[in-house]
């Protein structure tokens, strides 16, 4: 890790995508192998005691959660990521797929944003909700690593932001796709940190 600090006050903790469609048994996505990769991981703990001392430090935390409407409607069936959602009617509006896993239940003061795409800034509020908070840098955890973190991860440092992806806080279908994603496809994008060290660097 490299010697810099992190200021909570100008960074925010990403939790993205991590319902319990795309990382729980029973979800829509549990045949990928999601689920016991997230575990293997320890991803939801992990990324449970970084939120809890992110917000102890006063960062604010920022949800962004995967929601298609009953029916897909507006959903572009441009890639086979979408037409995947669409046809295992995944993370729909209302159903327990779409909900936050437990224990990542968005808290008192955080901030909560919808996506329809695998990049968490496209088409969303979060650029004006990080502008608004005088936000610098983010730390981004959440499945799965290659896509939408990885997507995420390379918006944000387009716009200026320095990235850390916390290689312990996100997970994806297996090791390899882990290992592509924090150490070929994010290596040159974002700083790559456990969550214990993120936590170590909060100031």
């Amino acid at each position: 890790m490299a010697d810099r600090k992190l200021n909570a006050r100008k960074t925010a903790l990403i939790i993205q995508d991590l319902q319990n469609d795309v990382i729980i048994e029973g979800g829509a996505f549990a045949s990928s192998g999601a689920p016991a990769h997230a575990k293997k991981q320890n991803v939801v703990q992990n990324v449970k005691d970084l939120a809890a001392a992110m917000r102890k430090a006063g960062a604010i935390v920022i949800h962004i959660h995967y929601i298609v409407e009953p029916g897909a409607p507006g959903l572009k069936l441009n890639a086979p990521l979408f037409r995947g959602l669409a046809e295992s009617k995944a993370v729909v509006r209302g159903t327990w797929g779409a909900a936050p896993v437990e224990g990542l239940e968005p808290q008192k003061g955080d901030v909560v944003v919808e996506k329809m795409r695998m990049n968490g800034f496209h088409g969303t509020k979060l650029e004006t909700i990080l502008q608004g908070y005088g936000i610098d840098s983010l730390v981004i955890t959440g499945a799965w690593t290659n896509f939408s973190i990885e997507h995420t991860a390379r918006h944000g440092a387009d716009s200026g932001y320095e990235v850390v992806v916390a290689t312990d806080g996100t997970s994806t279908i297996n090791d390899e796709w882990q290992n592509a994603g924090i150490n070929f496809a994010l290596q040159n994008i974002a700083d790559r940190w456990s969550c214990e060290e993120i936590i170590q660097a909060l100031s």
